[in-house]
């Protein structure tokens, strides 16, 4: 297909809009970058970084683009996808705010002046008329922490770090240094709830592999699936028959042809005689894709059935909107006189799928077909509906359909379209990293975790969804999975952890705001807060001294305050929050000379 293809047309109102919008994308990420990058963008932790999305989403629906985008579009940011806030970076992202805030009135009325320190390290220092001066010193160096002079004061800077001073003298924030408690989030797994028996019954209904009524059209050729379907629908079926004769080799040895399927993308099923032989798709970088599978073949009459699905459009890109998806080549090899090829063969084309086309998903459709009821739904079996009723979740957490168990397909719970759901593994190949390192240039793969882990198991499903009792779920599974594992998960904060040194910034934000001009010195706090409606019922981890690690795996240094754990239970126990200062009332001060130490804390929300 090429541009001006007056068969595309339909698309151009749409494109527009879409091109209008990552225009002014464009425009305000520019213009962001621009304005923050003496602000510190550059130098803030890789794991703490922004970027130009503030709060998660999800795209419900078939509203996700791409192609191959999951449903979730949370990419680590401040407030995730349910809802909640990602500490630390959410707090410390706070804290920047308030540090620039506190140096507006200088910013906004005076140009800034840039001086070397050294190798490495700069400041931008804001001088206005009244006399009034902010200044942000930089350490670039993305290895080595660096001690500078300025204005005849000390400082030190860890690497790749920016330090705040809206007076040019106190520090009241650096990007590299956290204050801010770290969340720890888990799915906790509740069981579907039938409504209204003990066990969980399951009714099914199985599509027709191929023309499931009668068709839309019938050509020699194939046809583009996106201008076919005009997005209506992921699914566009081809079909086509061979004969094979009785004297064919594979017949008699017992071997299998080769069905060969070149696609434009995104995804494909291939059915022979409505039995599953295999699936082929593309990836987010390279929609196309060859199916190559040995299939089963009978003397007499074949149908092939290819169930061509798209998964999400093309959304960016030159040209994109002239990006196609379906098939372009179908052959099969291993015949007495070789090769087939049936790319010119007879097409009978059906767009979508029946369950689809009666609404079966929804309270209208629902009875237009023969549901069967059981106990025990089939598993790993091929376009297959699944329905139950169910009671919502306990509690008032955000709700995950954990889909891990399931193979690809559509989810709706009482009519909303949940989404797309298809838990395909991330490549064990991709160069995941146990620990991220933030500092350096920001590269989009220089933090990849998870390898080898689907690239999304949990598909949110909002509260507001849900109705007290009799909540129909329904799943459209397009090549098998196991819908006894389905499950429901609670999006759950249930502990804290924080890491605090003595020489974190001695100017709060909060403290000099309210001061006005930063006269008050703070001492270095941990500051702990639950949920609402829970407690800190436990200290799983406490150290005044040298600790090391990360949350979840602090481990006790050298330097160790042997008090430490009984200071936090003191004053964290049963209480929703509390604040711990690293202050000679709660910690011998005189434990290892010398050395800064630390308070590291994980406590237990329940």
């Amino acid at each position: 297909m090429q541009p001006g293809n007056p068969s595309l047309k339909h698309l151009g109102p749409q494109i527009l809009i879409d091109q209008l919008k990552m225009l002014l994308i464009q425009l305000l990420v520019s213009f962001k970058r621009a304005v923050v990058y003496k602000t510190t963008t550059w130098y803030f932790p890789q794991s703490l970084k922004a970027n130009s999305i503030y709060h998660g989403g999800t795209n419900f629906g078939r509203t996700a683009g791409g192609p191959f985008i999951t449903t979730s579009y949370d990419y680590e940011a401040p407030i995730d996808e349910y809802g909640l806030p990602r500490l630390p970076k959410w707090g410390h992202l706070k804290e920047l705010h308030k540090a620039i805030k506190l140096c507006e009135h200088v910013m906004l009325n005076s140009k800034p002046v840039n001086i070397s320190l050294g190798p490495s390290i700069e400041a931008d220092v804001y001088t206005d008329s009244s006399g009034a001066c902010a200044a942000f010193l930089a350490n670039v160096d993305d290895k080595n922490d660096k001690t500078i002079e300025f204005r005849n004061s000390s400082y030190h800077l860890p690497a790749w770090s920016v330090s705040i001073l809206p007076d040019c003298k106190n520090v009241v924030f650096n990007t590299a240094k956290i204050g801010t408690p770290t969340s720890i989030v888990e799915m906790v797994l509740e069981k579907l709830q039938p409504s209204n028996s003990k066990a969980l019954n399951w009714e099914v209904f199985v599509e027709k592999a191929g023309i499931w009524d009668e068709a839309d059209f019938v050509k020699n050729v194939f046809v583009d699936h996106i201008n076919t379907t005009k997005d209506t629908t992921d699914y566009l079926w081809y079909t086509t028959s061979i004969f094979v004769e009785e004297n064919e080799g594979f017949l008699k040895k017992g071997s299998s042809p080769v069905l060969i399927v070149e696609s434009k993308g995104h995804a494909l099923h291939a059915f022979v005689n409505r039995e599953l032989q295999g699936t082929a798709y593309g990836n987010g970088t390279h929609s196309p894709f060859k199916f190559k599978q040995p299939v089963s073949l009978k003397a007499g009459n074949n149908e092939i059935a290819l169930l061509s699905m798209t998964v999400g459009l093309q959304n960016a890109g030159s040209f994109y909107e002239w990006v196609g998806a379906g098939p372009t080549n179908v052959e099969i090899k291993g015949f007495n006189n070789g090769t087939v090829n049936l790319s010119n063969s007879t097409w009978t084309y059906k767009i979508g799928l029946q369950g689809e086309h009666l609404g079966i998903h929804n309270a209208v459709g629902m009875d237009k077909v023969n549901w069967v009821a059981t106990s025990k739904p089939p598993k790993n079996q091929p376009l297959t509906w699944y329905k139950a009723e169910i009671d919502p979740p306990p509690g008032n957490e955000p709700v995950g359909l954990d889909m891990v168990h399931m193979g690809k397909g559509l989810a709706w719970l009482n009519g909303e379209e949940i989404g797309r759901y298809w838990p395909r593994k991330s490549s064990i190949h991709d160069k995941c990293v146990r620990e991220c390192d933030y500092r350096g240039t920001f590269m989009p793969n220089k933090c990849l975790t998870d390898c080898g882990e689907p690239t999304q198991r949990w598909y949110h499903v909002p509260r507001s969804w849900f109705k007290p009792s009799g909540n129909i779920l329904v799943i459209f599974e397009e090549k098998g999975g196991d819908p006894s594992k389905i499950t429901f998960s609670r999006r759950k904060v249930t502990g804290l952890c924080a890491l605090v040194a003595e020489d974190h910034p001695s100017f709060g934000p909060e403290s000099w705001q309210k001061d006005g001009t930063g006269s008050n010195k703070d001492i270095p706090t941990v500051e702990l807060k639950c949920p609402e409606n829970t407690l800190i019922s436990a200290v799983k981890f406490a150290s005044f001294g040298t600790p090391t690690g990360n949350c979840g795996s602090y481990t006790r240094g050298d330097c160790h305050d042997p008090n430490s754990n009984s200071v936090i239970e003191k004053l964290c126990l049963n209480k929703n929050n509390c604040a711990v200062e690293l202050s000679e009332d709660n910690f011998s001060r005189n434990l290892c000379p010398g050395v800064t130490k630390k308070l590291a804390v994980e406590a237990i929300c329940g």
